[in-house]
């Protein structure tokens, strides 16, 4: 009787685990495919050079001013185009930090206070770094730019932007 149990329960183990692994292998063929998440005009931008009345760089932007926006940002884009950025929009001003866990995209951070002008950069961050971003000093605006356009268009602190 001992001997017939041993080998039902060998059975019935044996026969588990090779449920357990083929329904794994059916799994392991599966694959998620991330949508590609498309820039979303929904303002312009435009900034102010402060040493000359007639310099400006105009934008496309897409806002983000509500906390899955805001937490979200440019994460799992691809790619965008040197005329577009994204703006967040805080409801306070102060220090601000940023890092590029899961963003794609080299940035350009600009910090900009209530008034409106820009108080710091955040040149080339890298794509996937988690290192802490931050503005050094209060803002209430961060602009999100291709990196690289921040050196390209000349731009510095005390510059302004409209929106």
């Amino acid at each position: 009787m001992l001997f017939k149990n041993s080998i039902l329960y060998i059975f019935l183990v044996f026969t588990t685990i090779l449920v357990s692994l083929s329904s794994c292998k059916n799994e392991s063929n599966k694959t998620i495919k991330q949508a590609e998440i498309a820039f979303k005009k929904e303002g312009n931008l435009v900034i102010f050079k402060t040493t000359s009345d007639s310099t400006k760089v105009n934008l496309d932007i897409e806002i983000a001013d509500n906390d899955y926006e805001i937490q979200t940002g440019l994460m799992y884009r691809n790619s965008m185009k040197s005329n577009q950025g994204m703006l967040f929009v805080f409801d306070d001003t102060r220090e601000r930090f940023f890092y590029m866990k899961n963003t794609k995209i080299p940035l350009d951070l600009i910090f900009i206070n209530d008034d409106k002008k820009i108080v710091s950069f955040q040149k080339n961050a890298k794509p996937f770094d988690q290192t802490s971003l931050p503005s050094n000093f209060p803002a209430k605006y961060v602009l999100e730019i291709n990196a690289g356009l921040v050196n390209s268009w000349s731009i510095a602190v005390g510059d302004e932007i409209a929106f």
